[in-house]
């Protein structure tokens, strides 16, 4: 599986952005999808999953209530919404293919390139 994220920018605090995912290879619908994000100087933290059924999603709680992942099977694309930013959203952003629906980086066997995000106060 191959994964081209996409839509990071430089925002003011309280601003949005959308983050995209495109998966490629194999079968996209299989996989659960995460988002997670590392800022300078500090681990790789889970923002965000969502199984291939859509019936669940979890978020990191810092982002919960501003956040939404979403995923179109389709389009064999996973969604971040990101709503009412701050600069401790500052980060770049990587989407996961992984077959266990869960926060931990390890069980994602696949990583997109990520996507910077930056939050100006």
């Amino acid at each position: 599986v191959q994964l081209q994220a996409s839509g990071g920018g430089l925002v003011q605090a309280g601003d949005s952005l959308r983050l995209s995912c495109v998966a490629s290879g194999r079968t996209f619908n299989w996989y659960v999808m995460g988002w997670f994000r590392q800022a300078p100087g500090k681990e790789r933290e889970f923002v965000a999953a969502i199984p291939w059924s859509r019936s669940n999603t979890d978020y990191a709680d810092s982002v919960k209530g501003r956040f939404t992942i979403s995923r179109d099977n389709a389009k064999n694309t996973v969604y971040l919404q990101m709503n009412t930013l701050k600069p401790e959203d500052t980060a770049v952003y990587y989407c996961a293919a992984g077959e266990r629906f869960t926060n931990f980086a390890g069980a994602y066997a696949y990583w997109g390139q990520g996507t910077q995000v930056t939050v100006s106060s």
